[in-house]
């Protein structure tokens, strides 16, 4: 008797995971903990160069490590993620960092990848969960489709180390900790979506119940302690609902999505990244409208009547967080017009585009179900907010 061929349980995640208040002193010593070696380069953002520059130096210097920092260009493309493998080659490094948003990790990771080296992930900001996965997202930087996503990569190696200086993170404006918080609450609602529906994990596997619990704590720390960890950022402080908020928004989640899987809310997301007037948002504010997006999908089309009652009440309280903490919860304040039909349309058709994560869902999800869904989170958005116009 042959068991039943099905995917095996996967669980990925990085080999050291290090947080809290002045680390990036300490960046090659944690290097050093997991093995790796110098001479090492640096891609970095403008402004963590400008404030962690000398803190690398320091650190570099004391392990007798080579070092070089090159500033990132701003975009995860193919031709930024060639510039820094040509760099590291150049340099003879023995090792990568990305230090920044998710986009500048995004790029670093593909170009290690690349060359085959370790890759360390040093966020600055707590805006996305891309920090701990093998994740890239790769975004067109020339032509129409300028700054919209072009494809994902998914890495043989997750991190060798991420390190998160909550220092740092506590003196980044507070929009971008608002944008992580709208990733991370989207963890969940897709991870279950995508184990009801069967779906593969972002490593192609199945998840373990250790992911789904993640996903599920990680919402529980961000709908409890986010309004606090957001006024503790404004008054640049690292505080416990900061360094709980910081966790959830980056260790929690980005286990969360990686091993357990994504669904609608980050396939809408992507659908946003086809209309030129949102480029100027954070991923993390058009998952936040995406999420809302999600649950109306569930809302509307799952076959149980009991389902369907709870997403809606769902959406209804992610909503009105959403709303405490600023972040988007109608078209309007997407710059859209709700009453374009054009571009909504364009939205659903690019997130159901085949091989999109919509298709994890546990019911079948089309280009008109996306267009019903985006309207009645809209409307639930606009509730929200007092039904006041956006």
């Amino acid at each position: 008797m042959h068991d039943t061929l099905r995917p095996p349980l996967v669980f990925c995640s990085p080999l050291r995971y290090v947080q809290g208040p002045g680390l990036s002193r300490r960046l090659a010593a944690e290097m050093q903990a997991v093995g790796l070696e110098g001479p090492v380069l640096i891609s970095a953002g403008n402004t963590a160069i400008a404030s962690l520059a000398p803190a690398w130096a320091a650190s570099f210097a004391e392990a007798g490590w080579a070092h070089r920092v090159l500033a990132f260009g701003g975009e995860s493309s193919r031709r930024e993620i060639a510039a820094i493998a040509a760099e590291a080659a150049a340099f003879a490094a023995r090792a990568i960092v990305g230090a920044g948003g998710g986009k500048t990790l995004d790029a670093a990771r593909s170009a290690a990848a690349s060359l085959r080296l370790p890759f360390v992930s040093c966020p600055t900001v707590c805006s996305t969960d891309a920090p701990t996965s093998a994740l890239s997202v790769i975004y067109a930087d020339e032509g129409p489709r300028r700054g919209s996503v072009e494809s994902y990569e998914i890495h043989r190696r997750s991190p060798d180390l991420v390190l998160v200086d909550t220092r740092v993170i506590a003196e980044s404006p507070p929009r971008l900790l608002a944008a992580g918080i709208g990733d991370a609450l989207s963890t969940f609602y897709e991870a279950r979506a995508a184990v009801a529906g069967g779906a593969a994990n972002m490593r192609g596997g199945r998840s373990t119940l250790a992911a789904l619990a993640l996903a599920r704590l990680c919402r529980d720390v961000v709908f409890e302690h986010g309004a606090a960890a957001l006024a503790a950022c404004r008054s640049r402080v690292v505080d416990d609902p900061l360094e709980r908020v910081v966790e959830a928004a980056t260790l929690l989640s980005g286990l969360g999505f990686e091993s357990a899987g994504l669904a609608a809310a980050h396939a809408v997301h992507n659908g946003l990244t086809a209309i030129p007037a949102t480029h100027h948002l954070l991923h993390g504010e058009k998952v936040a409208f995406g999420t809302l997006v999600h649950l109306m999908l569930e809302a509307n089309r799952s076959p149980a009547d009991a389902t369907r009652a709870e997403a809606a009440a769902e959406a209804r309280r992610v909503a009105a967080f959403l709303v405490g903490i600023g972040l988007p919860v109608t078209l309007g304040e997407l710059c859209i017009d709700a009453t374009d039909t054009g571009a909504v349309a364009a939205i659903a058709d690019r997130a159901t585009a085949p091989g999109e994560t919509i298709h994890g869902m546990p019911f079948p999800v089309d280009a008109a179900g996306v267009v019903a869904a985006i309207a009645a989170a809209d409307a639930v958005g606009r509730a929200a907010r007092g039904n006041q116009p956006s």
